[in-house]
């Protein structure tokens, strides 16, 4: 017996960045789908941006209100996105109230006129804003649960059938999930949150449902700007390492003397971290890395969180290090960042949006406690989480990763990283400070490399007006680690 084909089920793009991602493709055609959340997660804007994106004459949208903000209210504060298409609205985009269905026939009559409108129009897109406010509005009084099950059973039976995709936009608390028959008949549930945590608030957004696909699980960040929704699908760490790069070839730390401590310099695609208290010259050792990208055409992502980008370029200006110039070619990106709200999906999306445009090799973030500072709080308790998920995707695509983190330094004891964090790197470098002969000297030490042999030993090194320059070792001197070394008898 033959077996019959399997049926292959369009998707639709959504329109909305990093969606599609979450959704697992994008949205089945002709689904029937909830958009659910509190007042004021963005319900409405993320309907009317995958409304507009998708509507055309041939494929038309209709959208029906509810009791809510009239349309002209609605569509004032729409335009103000940069999906909203004025041209759209007549021949593409239709908005039909159905208060007076509502008030005066009930669910018979809201029923009667979406079908009709429906039949008259046969829209590609059909959106029922909000599906709520329109069970709670009835004027006999809100139905049996019964009752509310057979018409939305009905309605998704006629949208169904009429081959349209279809939004129902309700406000809904987290209880309904488990007693809302609605649920039950959907083909997708997008589900949308924010959350205040101490004086910033964060938009998450999660797909409890889509049939027939694989979704990404879990809660995914979202921002609401000027071009509207923006999804940033959280970091996975299952992707594949296919193309990490050969750790047998080497990239130069742009240091003289520091790539043969490293044993030829650092092994391509390696996560490498300078960690050292304030005035140790993290920062220009990191751009020393970029500029020595430069000099072997591989380009470079950096990534501030600590001061504004044009301070950082200006002082790699007057050390001679050409960054604007890599700039004007292409070959280099700087990101500012700075909110006190990132999540860390976003930053990696940020990273690696500018990695694809310029091709970039090579990623210094600096600094890691700028970026924990940056964060909105309810990621800085899973601070290690966050940083081990977005440095092994980084990793995972070749990139050389780069970062610094400020440490106080104790006369006492050897702390290499605040936090327990030195695990999430392959290669770490310790800047430090001691005093010799009543005099404050920076030295520099490797204190990991993994798979690859290193130098043991501390050497000073000098911030000079062209970098930082590698100087002699300190043979002969003890407590270099306490911060107080000197000199053993009959050295």
């Amino acid at each position: 017996m033959k077996r019959a084909g399997k049926v292959v089920i369009e998707k639709l793009a959504s329109g909305v960045p990093g969606l599609d991602d979450v959704l697992g493709g994008g949205l089945p055609l002709y689904s029937f789908n909830i958009i659910a959340g509190e007042p004021g997660a963005g319900k409405t804007t993320l309907a009317q941006h995958i409304m507009f994106r998708n509507a055309s004459p041939e494929s038309p949208a209709l959208y029906f209100t509810v009791l809510g903000e009239p349309a002209i209210k609605m569509l004032r504060y729409q335009q103000q996105f940069s999906f909203f298409d004025a041209d759209k609205l007549g021949d593409s985009i239709r908005f039909i109230s159905l208060t007076d269905e509502v008030l005066e026939r009930g669910l018979t009559g809201v029923m009667a006129r979406i079908v009709r409108e429906v039949e008259e129009t046969n829209p590609g897109f059909v959106v029922v804003d909000s599906f709520r406010t329109l069970v709670s509005a009835l004027s006999a009084g809100p139905p049996s649960d019964a009752e509310m099950q057979a018409f939305t059973q009905r309605l998704a039976l006629h949208l169904t059938a009429w081959q349209t995709t279809s939004f129902l936009v309700g406000e809904y608390h987290e209880s309904d999930k488990q007693n809302n028959a609605v649920f039950t008949i959907a083909d997708g549930i997008i589900w949308m949150t924010q959350a205040p945590d101490r004086n910033s608030v964060v938009r998450k957004i999660q797909v409890v449902k889509v049939r027939g696909q694989e979704q990404i699980p879990g809660l995914h960040t979202f921002r609401i700007t000027g071009d509207g929704l923006r999804v940033f699908p959280r970091i996975s760490l299952t992707r594949r390492e296919a193309h990490r790069r050969d750790s047998k070839s080497r990239v130069s730390t742009g240091v003289t003397g520091l790539d043969e401590m490293m044993g030829g310099g650092i092994p391509a695609g390696d996560s490498i971290l300078l960690a050292g208290p304030t005035g140790t010259g993290k920062s220009m050792l990191a751009t020393q890395f970029i500029a020595a990208g430069a000099a072997q055409d591989e380009a470079g992502v950096l990534t501030v969180f600590e001061e504004h980008a044009k301070d950082y370029l200006a002082r790699a200006e007057v050390l001679g290090f050409g960054l604007d110039a890599m700039i004007k070619e292409g070959t280099l990106e700087v990101i500012y960042l700075r909110p006190l709200d990132l999540s860390p999906d976003e930053t990696l999306h940020e990273i690696l949006e500018a990695v694809e445009r310029v091709g970039a090799t090579r990623v210094v973030i600096d600094s890691l406690s700028g970026f924990e500072l940056a964060l909105a709080p309810t990621f800085r308790i899973d601070f290690r989480e966050s940083l081990y998920r977005l440095i092994s995707a980084l990793t995972g695509r070749g990139i050389t990763v780069l970062t610094t983190m400020e440490l106080a330094q104790h006369d006492t004891e050897l702390r290499f990283t605040p936090n327990v964090i030195s695990f999430l790197a392959d290669d770490l470098l310790m800047l430090r400070y001691v005093e010799i002969d009543q005099a404050l000297r920076r030295v520099i030490g490797v204190a990991k490399m993994r798979g690859s042999q290193h130098s043991k030993d501390f050497r000073e090194y000098e911030i000079t007006g062209s970098g930082i320059r590698l100087l002699g070792g300190l043979d002969g001197f003890q407590g270099r680690i306490s911060g107080a070394a000197f000199l053993t008898r009959g050295t």
